[in-house]
């Protein structure tokens, strides 16, 4: 190896530099992609990577810009500002002006730029100055404005295969110039595919992950047993607790859950608590399915969630997490209803449509003379003195408004058995008002 390359981290030494030795990403890169005829043609685009860590974002803008010819400017949003902005600019006309040659401006996590500094891009993309690239963890509808967006397309990186992840770790094992071929380390079998399997799709990790165990291993043997103890310090799952990974997992629970999957739903409970989710947010979540999704198809749910949060609450880790589990799984086996989350939907929407209609004089409050006297609450039934404690034909909404009807239930669980209720009190509604 030679001694230039020693200080540089085995992930940086290993990076591609031409696409025929680029993994993963097929989707985007075979023959006949448009971003792969584009980097053959020379015919750059402005451009967004979006993806998880170690999918390649960074090295392909790289060899984007060596196979146009093009000067290669990167910048880090964590790091970076205005000022850093106006400076790569700067190189980049002095570098048109000198070579008449293009600059590709990567811009790594540029979901870190605030507007401001995003806008200061625009000019220059616009006007060809530079071909911009910028690479994010996160969402670009969410997190990019949408003048730079409108400018570039954005390209989605997917998480590299174990088999992609395998043949990356193999190839810098053998590597003599960059990788590890002149070090003569033997490798346990089974070792390259446990280091694969714990990168959870990232090449970076992986790489990393094996440097460690590299200069670790006594003997000149990489062992299982030594790669375990890499691997000891936490969990390799990618969890994100403010970013697009938490939320994906976090809707994928609430849906398994209305999809009354009980084995997925526990399944992306322990993902989100092996990633390092609070366990009450996740307690506080299922109270929010017990109302949402179940309702009064089985009123138990939303107070065995609510034991469950309480539970977490009192006891802490592990206790608390079986109580949520216990709770998700009833959870999923419930009966399912949303008619109570739709008829609250249906009635915030007339409120707020409508004018603020006069409570009718009947059922308003009358605790002085004056108010008696304005007929505040006369003519008003009370329900217990009624048969069957119900004043059949009474209204209780505002005369502008008239009769209006949100909850629907469903024929599922108790729900069955209120349905049954309610038509039974329309139908001697229909009678009174005969």
């Amino acid at each position: 190896m030679a001694n230039a390359e020693e200080f540089r981290p085995l992930p940086e030494r290993m990076r591609p530099l031409q696409l025929a030795s680029f993994y993963g990403q097929t989707h985007l890169l075979e023959e006949g992609k448009p971003l792969r005829t584009a980097i053959e043609s020379g015919n750059l685009h402005s451009m967004v990577f979006w993806g998880p860590p170690g999918t390649g974002k960074t090295t392909l803008a790289k060899i984007i810009a060596e196979s146009c010819e093009a000067q290669f400017i990167t910048l880090s949003a964590v790091l970076s500002g205005v000022k850093d902005i106006r400076g790569a600019i700067e190189r980049a006309k002095q570098y048109r002006d000198v070579y008449q040659k293009d600059t590709v401006l990567f811009v790594d996590e540029v979901h870190r730029f605030n507007k401001s500094q995003q806008d200061a891009f625009l000019p220059f993309v616009e006007d060809g100055t530079v071909t911009f690239i910028g690479a994010t963890t996160e969402n670009p509808s969410f997190e990019l404005n949408n003048a730079l967006l409108s400018r570039a397309r954005v390209y989605i990186l997917k998480s590299l295969s174990f088999e992609e992840i395998e043949g990356i770790l193999d190839r810098a094992v053998k590597d003599a110039t960059l990788g590890l071929g002149e070090s003569n380390l033997e490798f346990e079998k089974g070792v390259l595919s446990q280091l694969a399997k714990a990168a959870d799709g990232d090449a970076r990790r992986a790489l990393n992950f094996l440097e460690i165990a590299s200069d670790l291993c006594e003997g000149g043997i990489v062992t299982l047993e030594q790669v375990k103890d890499v691997l000891s310090g936490g969990s390799s799952r990618r969890f994100d607790k403010a970013g697009e990974a938490f939320y994906d997992q976090i809707s994928a629970l609430h849906k398994s859950i209305r999809g009354s999957s009980p084995d997925a739903a526990l399944y992306w409970f322990n993902r989100m608590l092996d990633g390092g989710c609070d366990p009450l947010y996740l307690a506080r979540r299922i109270v929010r399915v017990a109302s949402e999704d179940i309702g009064n198809a089985d009123p138990r749910a939303l107070r065995l969630a609510l034991d469950a949060w309480e539970v977490q609450e009192r006891l802490g880790s592990p206790e608390g997490e079986l109580a949520i589990g216990q709770a998700i799984v009833f959870l999923a086996c419930a009966p399912k209803s949303n008619a109570v989350y739709m008829a609250c939907n249906q009635a915030s929407e007339d409120v707020k449509s409508s004018a603020s209609a006069e409570v009718p004089l009947h059922l308003r409050n009358s605790p002085t003379k004056l108010m008696k006297e304005l007929n505040y609450g006369k003519e008003y039934r009370y329900a217990h003195d009624e048969p069957d404690a119900y004043a059949a034909g009474e209204s209780y909404f505002p005369d502008e408004i008239g009769e209006r009807r949100y909850y629907y239930p469903v024929p599922r669980g108790l729900e069955i058995k209120i349905a049954e209720k309610l038509e039974q009190l329309r139908e001697q509604d229909k009678k009174a008002k005969k």
